[in-house]
């Protein structure tokens, strides 16, 4: 008998100490999973909300974003984009890219930063907005750059942390600026995810959705704008936007009719694993990255137009070649489409004195590659560029100026 409760005390001893271990066990992956780390990756992760980590999933929606592990912002140059032509012909343009490029980074970063928080604290109303519609879009875009895409693609930039080991909750944590925005959960407020982004990112961004056409006979659907986030306008107002169609956006823009229909089309069987990019260029007279107003000329504006006849050396110190490098991609949970861009500033004098390589294996003066290109855009497939870009008030002098 006695025998008998020793090996039944010896069992039950050898059964405690088991349930014991694999609760520490279970104790301490809990605790290294909410600590003060950076994700846990191989090399890649999947781009749009998908399983993390598997990139043989069978799913053919995901694409794998790749990290760069040892990306120094500071020694990287900023991109330098020549997109024009001796003709302006109005065209989608679309180029594929590799999602891992949605969102690039160079040594413009952290000054660039610092003007976006000023620009907000000045025209925070005119920079950000968002309808009902687009609250959910605002905040899985919010989740995503944030808790997904940047973390991964720049470790040595961005990080997921907590708090304190053990809590749930996490945060998202910029290493350049020592910022930190709340991951889990998120802000309930979309503008302030929208803020987040604007002192996160260089880009801007507007979110669409479709909606069914006023009084199309067909169901026909339109895209409409139901948030937006740009701190870096050009020649418009970014709030004037919120909640118009594609169509009404740029009702401006002359003969976006040849493109619009087609640019529906686009975005209605966009993939949510395909990012394309195309280039747009402008000319301004200042250096501002915050410039509502000015670049633009309109018909009405005609009778009031002041040419630019003296156009020299100081002048083109303050003017700049103004090119945004833009995106188009799909958001996974809400379907919204994507529309987003990083602006980069050219000075004239630089552009002026480089080499451009042909399309023909020539080359020539950027400076009169450029001066061709302003006379151009009123001779392409949309002549009223020539106005819109205001060219009609300063392309002549300008243009001397280059071939000087």
């Amino acid at each position: 008998m006695f025998a008998m409760i020793t090996t039944s005390l010896s069992g039950f001893t050898v059964l405690f100490f088991v349930v014991l271990a694999v609760a520490a066990h279970l104790w301490l992956r809990s605790r290294q999973r909410c600590t003060n780390s950076s994700p846990s990756v191989d090399e890649k992760t999947p781009f749009l909300h998908g399983s993390t980590g598997d990139q043989q999933n069978e799913k053919t929606d995901e694409v794998a974003i790749v990290h760069l592990s040892g990306f120094d912002w500071k020694t990287t140059e900023p991109l330098k984009l020549r997109p024009f032509k001796p003709k302006y012909h109005i065209t989608m343009g679309l180029q594929n890219s590799t999602p891992s490029d949605l969102i690039l980074m160079d040594n413009n970063y952290l000054s660039r930063i610092h003007s976006r928080q000023e620009i907000l604290s000045l025209h925070g109303a005119e920079v950000m907005g968002v309808l009902p519609e687009g609250q959910a879009a605002v905040k899985e875009l919010y989740t995503y750059l944030l808790g997904e895409y940047l973390p991964v693609r720049y470790p040595t930039m961005f990080r997921i942390v907590s708090p304190y080991p053990g809590c749930p909750d996490t945060a998202f944590q910029n290493l350049i600026t020592n910022s930190s925005f709340p991951l889990s959960p998120p802000p309930s407020d979309p503008l302030d995810c929208l803020r987040a982004i604007a002192q996160t990112v260089e880009d801007d961004f507007f979110l669409l959705l479709p909606f069914p056409k006023p009084n199309s006979p067909t169901s026909e659907m339109e895209h409409k704008c139901v948030a937006f986030m740009n701190l870096h306008p050009s020649g418009f107002s970014p709030s004037s936007k919120l909640g118009l169609p594609l169509s009404q956006i740029h009702a401006p823009v002359p003969s976006y009719e040849k493109i619009g229909p087609s640019m529906e089309r686009f975005f209605a069987r966009l993939s949510c694993d395909k990012l394309v990019k195309r280039m747009n260029w402008a000319m301004q007279l200042n250096p501002d990255l915050y410039c509502p107003g000015g670049n633009h000329v309109h018909q009405e504006d005609l009778d009031t137009l002041e040419e630019v006849t003296e156009f020299g050396d100081e002048e083109a110190e303050k003017a700049r070649l103004r090119v945004e490098l833009q995106g188009v991609w799909r958001l996974r949970k809400t379907g919204a489409v994507v529309f987003g861009f990083k602006t980069y500033m050219y000075g004239l004098v630089e552009v002026k004195e480089e080499v451009l390589e042909m399309e023909d294996g020539g080359t020539m003066k950027t400076g009169e590659a450029l001066a061709q290109a302003i006379e151009g855009l009123g001779e392409g497939n949309a002549p009223g560029m020539w106005t819109y870009k205001g060219a009609v008030r300063w392309g002549a002098a300008v243009a001397r100026w280059l071939r000087s």
